[in-house]
This record gives C-alpha cells, structure tokens and sequence, in this order.
C-alpha cells in the first residue's frame, strides 16, 4: 500500500477513473467532490498527495488548495486545470501547489507526475 491520495473534482467520470487508477497502483484512495468536501477530509485524515481540480462549485481548488495548506503545508497538491488558465496557475503555484496539469490530460502522464512529486517529497 502507497498511502493515502485524496482526489477532488466537481465530475464523477473522473472521480471513478483516477480512482479505479490509483486503486490498482496500490493507493488508498479517498474521494471529494468539492472544495469544501476536500477541507473536511483533510481534518479527518492527512493525505500524502491531494489530486485538486480547479473549477467546482462552492469552493474552487485554489481556495481549497489555500485552506489545507495553510494548515498542512506539507501536503503536495498537483492541480487539474483546463487549457489556457494560465493566470490561475500562476497563483496557484504561488499559493503553494506543487505541480499543474492541463485537463484533457494523459492518465499515466498524471500517474508519472504524482510518483515524481511524492518522490521529491521524501528526498
């Protein structure tokens, strides 16, 4: 078992994807639908990575990514963002996030990407 991966976002299909994925590399995985669902998961449990789609209703994944660092800064969060949000980007690297990725993205460049992070983040 890798640990813990929380994965946010606002769409079902990905939810079940990225979970289905991440299930069969080993990962326990937890899911949210929002940001607000992602704040509460992470008082109740502390993720190794967090997987943050940036547009959902309530809270968007900036906000939250700003909520759960400013508590838990240790926890990388890799955004999901649409093509050309570059200024959100921006900012959210600035608040803190680890890495972005442009939605439609390739699941075993996604599944790369969290392996580098949680790398990075041991040594």
């Amino acid at each position: 078992m890798k640990g813990h991966i929380l994965i946010v976002d606002d769409q079902k299909g990905v939810r079940r994807l990225l979970e289905e994925l991440f299930k069969n590399d080993g990962w326990k995985v937890h899911l949210a639908c929002d940001g607000k669902e992602a704040v509460a998961k992470v008082s109740e449990m502390t993720p190794e990575i967090i997987l943050m789609d940036m547009k959902m209703p309530d809270m968007n994944g900036l906000e939250a990514s700003q909520v759960i660092l400013s508590r838990q800064e240790q926890i990388p969060i890799i955004m999901m963002t649409a093509y050309g949000e570059m200024e959100v980007v921006s900012r959210a690297l600035n608040a803190g996030v680890k890495k972005c990725i442009t939605k439609p993205f390739d699941i075993m460049e996604l599944r790369e990407l969290v392996q580098e992070v949680i790398l990075n983040k041991v040594s």
